[in-house]
């Protein structure tokens, strides 16, 4: 039976809770989320239903199981929530010099120069604001920004919708093969397991290695391997000593700088396949934040990655770039 819809206004409080306990599916992870106590939350979810006249939850369900309008009002307020965050953010930015505190989360392709120029950047353009950076891998950077827990991320374009996050592409960054510089075999006899060299790969828990796997599997080609490592440095010191071949990026590979007098890097053979690097942020996050970040970065890739590898390498000219 329909609820009497209560006096009370509708609480954006309220719409913010639903949509934790919709995503996360239970009252427990929302009341950690948020820091209230699950009493609280449960309180005022009934409010919402109450105020809307309509079950929201099947609450007989664990984990929590939206009813069919919840679902309908779930797509709706998705849009309605980043519309005024988005409004909010963009009111209370104020200028750059204002800003009080910026999270910013990187994978760590671009740890050893690049993060560091940028922070170094941020903080005199943003003298009054206390900073946290964070390296991780692609998949924990975006559960961060969805919890919250960062505002800006730099990371691969994650494969499923990111739900209320910003998203702005920068860079295509290509898939190529490394060989160790003596290696005489041709790529493609390498490539497609007829040749003695082992297949040196990424951790199967990475983005990254999920992308390689889908796309050797997409072209019908298993390589043996013998190694598998989650650090790109190990895997270009491993192919530099004569171990094996890798699959990586020439981001990836402009990080490996020590080995390159001792590798080579070559055009995947066949149809060619790249990954996509993007900052992602919060709707939070203010636009002249985003703004300042999204274009130091394309300068700092450019000098320290795009611009060196395209001259020894032109070939990659098409498809190492930046995305406008």
């Amino acid at each position: 039976m329909p609820r009497h819809s209560a006096a009370k206004d509708l609480s954006l409080k309220w719409l913010e809770l639903f949509q934790i306990c919709a995503r996360k599916g239970s009252l427990q992870a929302a009341s950690k989320e948020t820091g209230l106590t699950i009493s609280t939350v449960s309180h005022h979810l009934r409010n919402l239903e109450d105020h809307l006249g309509v079950e929201l939850f099947n609450h007989s369900r664990r984990p929590m199981v939206l009813t069919p309008k919840g679902q309908v009002f779930l797509r709706n307020i998705d849009d309605a929530l980043f519309a005024i965050r988005k409004a909010k953010a963009e009111a209370s930015a104020g200028s750059i010099a204002e800003a009080s505190l910026l999270r910013v989360g990187s994978i760590e392709d671009f740890d050893s120069d690049i993060v560091p120029e940028l922070a170094v950047f941020l903080s005199q353009h943003m003298p009054n604001c206390d900073f946290m950076y964070q390296t991780d891998s692609s998949h924990t950077i975006i559960e961060m920004l969805r919890n919250r827990h960062l505002d800006l991320g730099i990371t691969t374009t994650p494969n499923d919708r990111t739900r209320d996050l910003q998203e702005r592409p920068l860079l295509r960054d290509p898939f190529v093969v490394v060989l160790p510089r003596i290696c005489e075999h041709p790529v493609s006899d390498i490539v497609e397991g007829r040749s003695p060299l082992p297949f040196l790969k990424f951790s199967s828990n990475l983005i990254i290695a999920r992308q390689i796997d889908s796309q050797m599997r997409r072209l019908g080609l298993s390589s043996v391997s013998s190694f598998e490592c989650s650090n790109n440095q190990t895997l270009m010191a491993m192919v530099a000593a004569g171990a094996g071949w890798t699959i990586t990026t020439p981001l990836l590979f402009s990080r490996a700088q020590r080995f390159q007098s001792r590798l080579r890097m070559h055009r995947f053979p066949g149809k060619s396949f790249s990954r996509t690097l993007a900052i992602v942020a919060t709707p939070d996050c203010s636009r002249s934040v985003l703004e300042l970040v999204d274009g130091k970065m394309r300068a700092l890739i450019t000098e320290h990655a795009i611009s060196q590898q395209c001259q020894s390498n032109p070939w990659l000219e098409e498809s190492f770039r930046l995305i406008s």
